[in-house]
């Protein structure tokens, strides 16, 4: 388990945030080490003024890759937050905006967990994709919700948007905290553009018992997303391929936002290669991208806004 220490100075390096990052893979052995997969992720991540722009792009890619796990985790800082700001920055924003409550619908309810779905007019792309759970199946959706019961109260730990194939998942609440924020999303799939990235579903299947998402792409294939482990540490995602994905596209990808070291979802990115004696580290925008058999996007100092935003891990890549 990870800890993250209340009483750490603000002079938190990056070097200690790797430690915390480096433990899982570590706790494999020689042997896990030894036979992971390389893949090549490409850093197309460009300067931003706006916070509510997803500037952050990185592609994973490999013909040979069949399985990943992506982690959200608690920053390393988490223990030191006293007030999160979580409200959208439109600043320097030339973009329309507004919030609203939308309809929601509850498709799926067990006593732990239970399904809901929302639908957004202004949405950019209609919410046409089916999504099946037992018998029910149902449409319309722009955004699901996965909540968990927590504490004595609902806690949402997952949302997957249906329409252009993005997730956002964050851990349970660290230690008294009430809430936390959500941060950088990820695609699945067969990335492409379509004005932007995305990832094309034809259907979803949600399987409640093994808390499984089968993803179902318009350009054939599948994969299988199962919520392999959430607490107060960290949330796990286990993924199965069913194949390679065509014309060698992206099998995942993560967008995020930078403005500024105190003003970002992700200022920094950590990596191992195969076979590497330690971690590589670099600030997100002049990482050149490289093969990596790990990889870590996060902050090692807090940030103005959604100072509680989960760090991302990508690895555990294998044929």
């Amino acid at each position: 388990m990870w800890v993250a220490f209340p009483e750490m100075s603000m002079r938190l390096n990056f070097a200690f945030a790797l430690c915390l990052l480096a433990a899982p893979a570590l706790a494999e052995g020689a042997a896990g080490l030894v036979n992971e997969t390389a893949v090549a992720v490409a850093n197309r991540s460009t300067p931003e003024l706006c916070a509510e722009r997803d500037n952050v792009a990185l592609e994973f890619v490999s013909p040979e890759v069949r399985h990943m796990e992506v982690q959200a985790t608690h920053p390393a800082y988490v223990g030191m937050i006293g007030h999160d700001r979580w409200a959208p920055d439109f600043s320097a924003c030339n973009m329309p905006h507004g919030e609203g409550a939308l309809p929601r619908k509850t498709f799926y309810e067990s006593p732990t967990l239970w399904l809901t779905g929302l639908t957004d007019p202004a949405f950019w792309r209609p919410g046409t994709v089916p999504i099946k759970v037992g018998d029910r199946v149902e449409t319309g959706f722009n955004y699901i919700q996965v909540w968990m019961l927590y504490r004595e109260r609902a806690e949402e730990v997952l949302v997957l948007y249906p329409s252009d194939g993005y997730w956002r998942i964050r851990p349970l609440p660290f230690g008294e905290m009430r809430w936390t924020a959500y941060g950088s999303s990820f695609l699945i799939g067969p990335v492409e553009v379509q004005d932007r990235p995305i990832v094309a579903l034809k259907d979803i299947v949600f399987d409640p018992d093994k808390r499984a998402f089968t993803l179902n792409f318009a350009r054939g294939g599948s994969a299988v997303v199962t919520l392999k482990a959430v607490d107060q540490d960290h949330i796990a995602l286990d993924v199965s391929y069913s194949g390679a994905m065509p014309n060698n596209l992206p099998f995942a990808a993560m967008r995020s936002m930078y403005v500024s070291d105190a003003n970002a979802d992700v200022s920094s990115v950590a990596w191992r290669v195969k076979n590497g004696d330690g971690w590589g580290q670099a600030p997100i925008l002049s990482w050149k991208g490289g093969d990596v058999t790990e990889l870590w996007a996060g902050r090692a100092i807090p940030s103005r806004h959604n100072q509680s935003a989960p760090d991302m891990i990508f690895s555990h890549f294998r044929p």
